[in-house]
This record gives structure tokens, sequence and C-alpha cells, in this order.
């Protein structure tokens, strides 16, 4: 709204909600189980009483929605971004993510392209290297890229008593120091809001993250990968864990090259109906901000 008011703004994305950051955070680091860490985060005061809007996505949602406005100069579309919560994070796919050199984070993401506006919010596997992947606990990141200054990442904390007063605070004072007409609250004159083009969220493409459970048999891997093949899409890396004692199940865990997401859930669901393959696959988007 000021400091970046001589940017064309591409890109706004980073962890919004800190409560789920922090059960991501305890999870990853300290292998706990979901419902304890929730039960800490509420006595602690990060979480409501009620936590839904905070782990099924829709507080990250909202934030996201005011960010985008800032950043794009669009309207408020409260129902616009895919929200995705953390609810269904398998501590085994934190566990795989660290194997291969990723970190798994809850992640909104607006972006400008050619097609028109991109707004999805979901758990997302991001390279380790990167900055915004060693932002934990309760702290929030917000990633903003713009066509002079490059990337900028603001980092702080985002949940808890004390800073939820702070951002109060700072918004009343905003309020009193800033007389009716001196300026509009999204920095740009509500009547000159432009809708946007949404960008449907299965044409959103990116890189994913694919865990499976295959009998270890031989001829299912070759299966995989030409339902992947036959669908344009290639795999970067792969790993395939030894089966446990007495069992004959094997994981197996991909990442692939960028698809939209039609076409990738598409040959997931061709793969999970092999006769080989089991239905409980995770799928996830990996984002290494460098497109």
């Amino acid at each position: 709204r000021e400091s970046l008011a001589a940017n064309v703004v591409t890109e706004v994305a980073g962890i919004i909600n800190g409560t789920a950051n922090f059960i991501l955070t305890e999870m990853s680091t300290k292998g706990r189980a979901f419902d304890d860490v929730l039960s800490e985060a509420q006595a602690l005061g990060y979480a409501e009483a009620d936590p839904t809007f905070d782990i099924d996505g829709t507080d990250a949602a909202h934030k996201l929605v005011i960010l985008a406005s800032l950043a794009f100069g669009i309207p408020l579309s409260i129902d616009a971004p895919m929200k995705q919560g953390i609810q269904e994070v398998a501590p085994e796919d934190l566990e795989y993510a660290a194997s291969m050199g990723y970190r798994v984070k809850h992640l909104g993401i607006a972006r400008r392209t050619e097609q028109g506006i991109e707004m999805h919010v979901h758990p997302t596997l991001i390279p380790e290297r990167k900055q915004i992947a060693t932002v934990d606990g309760v702290l929030n990141a917000v990633r903003i890229s713009g066509d002079s200054v490059g990337e900028v990442v603001l980092v702080g904390p985002g949940a808890g008593g004390a800073a939820t007063a702070s951002s109060v605070c700072a918004d009343l004072v905003d309020v009193a120091r800033n007389p009716a007409g001196s300026g509009p609250a999204l920095g740009i004159a509500a009547v000159t809001l432009q809708a946007p083009n949404w960008v449907p969220v299965e044409d959103i493409a990116s890189e994913w993250y694919v865990r499976l459970t295959s009998t270890d048999q031989s001829g299912v891997m070759s299966e995989i990968t030409q339902i992947l093949s036959s669908r344009d899409i290639s795999i970067e890396s792969i790993i395939q864990k030894p089966p446990t004692s007495g069992s004959d199940k094997v994981p197996v865990m991909l990442l692939t090259n960028v698809a939209p997401q039609s076409v990738m859930t598409g040959a997931l669901n061709e793969i999970t109906a092999l006769e080989g393959v089991q239905a409980d696959a995770a799928l996830m988007r990996v984002e290494a901000f460098d497109r």
C-alpha cells in the first residue's frame, strides 16, 4: 500500500496462519501427533476454542484475499481461494519430505500470470534451502515479489494474545491518524478496483509430491511410470522404501515436474485404480519460488 507502491507486484505468498505453522513444526521436528499439538496450541492461546478456521485453511484464505487485493488492486473476493487445511497431513509425509530435502509448510499463494490471478491455500513442500522453509513455530512469513525490489520477505509472530493485540492496536492507531478520505484502506479507491480473471484451480500447475503404497511385486512401478509418461508428467526423483517385516506393502514417494492439477489428479486416480496400488495416496504441491 505504501512502501511498495512503485512496484508491479507479481506474487505474494507465505505462511499466514501461526497456529497451523506451530502444529506442523512440532509434528515435523518432534514427531508429535496432530491432536496432541493442537491441544497444546489451544492451551497456549495460539488456537481458538473452536480451531476449525486455523486448521482447515479458512483463516489463511481470508488473509490471502486481503493481501491479493493490496498487491493486485482487485476486489475482496472471500470465496476466490482454493483452500486445503493441515488435518490430512500425515506424519510419514513430513518424514519423507525431510529425507528428500524439503519442509512441509501451510502456504497461501496469490500469483499474477498471463492467464489471470492464481489464488490457493494448502500444505506445500518447500526446499529446505529456502528462507521461508526455516520459519518455524508461530511465526508468519510473507514473501512479496515486485518488479523493482525483487523479493521481500517479512517475518513476525502470527499467533498468541500479545501478537494479536499488537496488530489490533496498530490498526486502531492507523484509523485514528488517518482522517476520512486521506487514503483508501486497500491503497486504491474501491470504485477503481477491477475484478480479475481467476485461473481455475484445476489449471494451476506446479511440481508435485506423491506418496503411494504398492505391493512388492514386479511390474507395478512400470505401470505407474507409464501412466505418468502418457500424461507428459516426468519423475524428478523417486524413493521406494523396503517392506516392513511380514508385509508385502512398500511406500513409494515421487517428485514430479510441473503439471496442471487436473492432469496430476487424473494420473493419480488412474494409478490408485491399479491392482497393486492402495487407494490411500497423498498428493501435495511443491513450491520452489523460482518461476
